[in-house]
């Protein structure tokens, strides 16, 4: 034990025995070196170093020791985890050849093959070449300003500064030979045809980044000044539909509302509940339930859950066709041709997974009033699942720029956008002028949209008013809805582009439609996307003399990605993580468009986006139960402003606990239980997440790249192709959505 020092002696009167001084040790970092230092050792002596409290040490580096095998052991632990998931894609991969979509992309995965094969023998080469030192020499500065001949005079503009060509007496070997001759022919031909077309491609991205500002700025004036359509007003008190009470009087003209909906047993109840509820007089709305499920069990669902709205007062049908043809365009299209739907003056669309508040009509059907040449009004999508994981999120911030700058600036601008193809009101004349639904494209509710602008119709979009609708959870699912998004567009015109030219419509409004609408929006946005940070970015690591200029890679696409979350705020955070995820996209788009363009069999292929029958809250659950305990007998529709919501399948448990000795209330909500018939495992269980074979290629072929470009010493390009490599990685394993065991 060491002695008192003298300090404490003379406190202590030298009396008191010093048994030790107790320590006490403070660690901020648990990782950096830790010193115990006693109240007495600053005065111990001046020519001894600071000493450390050997046991305590030993326990510090213990817990060192602890936390670092307990660092690599959850690095393990994630790891196996990892493997198990790609061992689970790899099986259930094996079986995809057989699905609908097995031979979408083929000739884009052979591509892709291809290109990562020669980029792993260029990365071999050029590893070999730069490990016997081959890559291009210095040349001293001394020598730089010398004159070369006219036939050499390229190479001084083309080679990166102070580099030069090996002579033929540097040259070792045939493999040297080859790497030489590899040089050239790469700086003459390859370097310069890269360059050229990545110069075309950074043209059309800051064309298209010059339309996103605008269409920034038209949106901000939007807001500034407060512009947005507005009801029209009674003019006189003796008008025969204005009634005390009401600013617009008794506006109630004959509404149709078509519910479309093709074997979807998660969301049926829920859609079919809100739209039942819509508050409208009964006499003049009538709900048409167009039922196209090829699965038994679903269409008895449909069927129980139509006539329980039938019992309880609600003009409500239901409609199955025979002959299913021409997907949703041909559901519409053969309910229109029935002989009470020329009684009614306009048509509202609801796709099966959307809940419309009761107070949808009142806010949308008075704007036709007074307005002639108005045939459409568009309501904005919001979702009850944004937060469900990363790929809602994501998904969210594209959807509320389309709404909130895209739609409105167009609406208000122009009186035209591309109809979403639900919650919307339709006049049917406007329908009718134009040449009512047709089939031949997979995105008919943009072809209508075309149809009826040549023809002169105006169009009006309500961002006040909002309809509740699901968001892909699964990114396979999220996959074939952006592939039928984007090639019925590329479809469309084609088969527009004459009747565009010949319309009577105003020149600029042409332009308009062929340049901005579709070139821009539709085509060019995809390709350069894909051609520029998928194709020429991974070649300018094997040519280094062709390089993309790092503002072209980092900057202004960081500028696009934030003015593209402005109207979702709360999504900044996942600002980088959708910079990359819309370049991951940028292939299922970019292929999209292609066989939309083309006619490729891909592009007219219907899958229907599953569904997880997701409502707005849980507590809509106890909403219906209290509706149902005040209201046996059947609820008054429209009586009231209170939204009372259904629940699906997921809702049922809770349901069944709240009234387990009342069978009859059990019953009445959940008519689905009552048939007997045996469902279909297609409709029951999710299918489990599998492998994307594009997008791991796409994923190798970066990784190479970057590695690539560990060799050229590009910082900010090998950090660029790093991540994004690692998301399509994640993306191609399918671990971005929902994860299905």
């Amino acid at each position: 034990m060491a002695p008192p020092s003298t300090y404490e002696s003379s406190w202590w009167g030298g009396s008191t025995e010093e048994l030790g001084t107790p320590v006490v040790v403070k660690m901020d970092n648990p990782y950096s070196l830790v010193e115990i230092d006693g109240p007495g050792m600053a005065v111990a002596g001046h020519d001894k170093a600071r000493g450390k409290n050997a046991k305590q040490l030993t326990w510090v580096l213990l817990l060192r020791a602890h936390r670092a095998v307990g660092c690599v052991a959850w690095l393990g632990a994630g790891f196996w985890s990892l493997m198990g998931a790609v061992n689970r894609r790899v099986r259930r991969s094996r079986d995809a050849d057989a699905e609908p979509d097995a031979g979408r992309g083929r000739h884009m995965l052979r591509f892709l093959r291809a290109f990562l094969l020669l980029s792993l023998a260029m990365l071999a080469f050029e590893t070999v070449a730069y490990l016997k030192g081959w890559h291009l020499p210095r040349l001293p500065d001394k020598y730089m300003h010398i004159d070369l001949p006219k036939h050499l005079q390229h190479l001084r503009h083309q080679l990166p500064e102070n580099l030069r060509m090996p002579e033929k007496r540097e040259i070792e070997g045939w493999l040297h030979a080859v790497y030489v001759a590899w040089l050239d022919f790469r700086i003459d031909y390859i370097a310069w045809a890269i360059q050229k077309l990545s110069g075309f491609c950074i043209v059309l991205f800051m064309v298209q980044s010059v339309d996103r500002i605008v269409l920034c700025l038209g949106c901000f004036w939007i807001k500034l000044r407060g512009i947005k359509p507005r009801l029209p007003q009674a003019k006189n008190a003796d008008d025969d539909d204005i009634e005390d009470g009401d600013d617009l009087g008794a506006y109630f003209p004959m509404v149709l509302l078509q519910m479309p909906m093709c074997n979807e047993k998660e969301v049926y109840e829920t859609s079919i509940s809100h739209v039942c509820q819509i508050d409208w007089p009964r006499e003049r709305m009538l709900v048409q339930v167009l039922d196209d499920s090829d699965d038994e069990t679903c269409q008895m669902l449909i069927k129980a859950e139509v006539t329980k709205w039938s019992q309880r007062g609600v003009n409500i049908i239901y409609r199955h066709r025979l002959s299913r043809t021409g997907y949703k365009a041909g559901n519409l299209k053969s309910a229109m041709s029935c002989e009470y739907v020329k009684e009614y003056e306009f048509v509202a669309i609801f796709d099966a997974d959307f809940q419309p508040n009761p107070d949808f009509l009142k806010l949308t059907v008075p704007h036709f009033k007074g307005n002639p040449e108005l045939g459409l009004v568009q309501a904005r999508w919001t979702f009850v699942n944004t937060d469900e994981n990363l790929l809602t999120r994501l998904q969210n911030i594209n959807l509320c720029f389309h709404f909130e700058v895209e739609q409105q600036v167009n609406s208000v601008y122009l009186n035209f956008f591309g109809f979403n193809g639900t919650a919307g009101v339709w006049r049917i004349k406007a329908l009718e002028d134009s040449g009512g639904w047709m089939e031949r494209t997979t995105v008919e509710d943009m072809d209508i949209a075309v149809r009826a602008h040549l023809d002169g119709w105006k169009f009006i979009y309500l961002n006040d008013v909002k309809v509740l609708c699901e968001l892909p959870e699964s990114y396979e699912a999220y996959r074939k809805q952006q592939h039928r998004w984007h090639s019925g567009p590329m479809q469309l015109f084609r088969l527009c582009l004459p009747a565009i030219f010949k319309s009577k419509i105003p020149l600029w409004k042409k332009a308009n439609l062929v340049m901005l609408f579709f070139l821009l929006r539709k085509l060019i946005l995809p390709f350069y996307s894909f051609t520029l940070f998928c194709v020429i970015l991974p070649l300018t690591m094997f040519v280094p003399e062709a390089e993309l200029p790092v503002w072209v890679i980092c900057y202004v696409p960081m500028l696009m990605s934030l003015l593209n979350i402005l109207p979702a705020p709360k999504s900044f955070p996942f600002v980088i993580p959708y910079l990359l995820f819309e370049n991951t996209m940028s292939v299922t788009k970019f292929n999209a468009m292609v066989s939309g363009l083309f006619q490729l069999g891909s592009s007219y292929e219907w899958i229907v986006t599953k569904k997880a029958g997701r409502t707005s809250s849980e507590s809509d659950i106890f909403a219906l139960a209290e509706e149902a305990d005040n209201s046996r007998g059947g609820p008054g529709i429209g009586g009231g402003n209170k939204l009372v919501r259904g629940v699906s399948e997921g809702g049922l448990e809770a349901w069944a606990k709240m009234h387990e000795h009342d069978p009859k209330d059990l019953q009445a909500a959940a008519p689905a239980e009552t048939p007997k018939t045996p469902a279909k495992k297609s409709g029951k269980a999710k299918a489990p997440n599998r492998i994307f074979k594009k997008e791991l290629a796409l994923a190798s072929l970066l990784l190479i790249a970057a590695t690539r470009s560990l060799l050229s010493a590009q910082g900010l390009h090998f950090y660029f192709l790093l991540f994004q490599g690692v998301t399509f990685l994640v993306v191609g394993l399918d671990l971005i959505g929902e994860q299905v065991s």
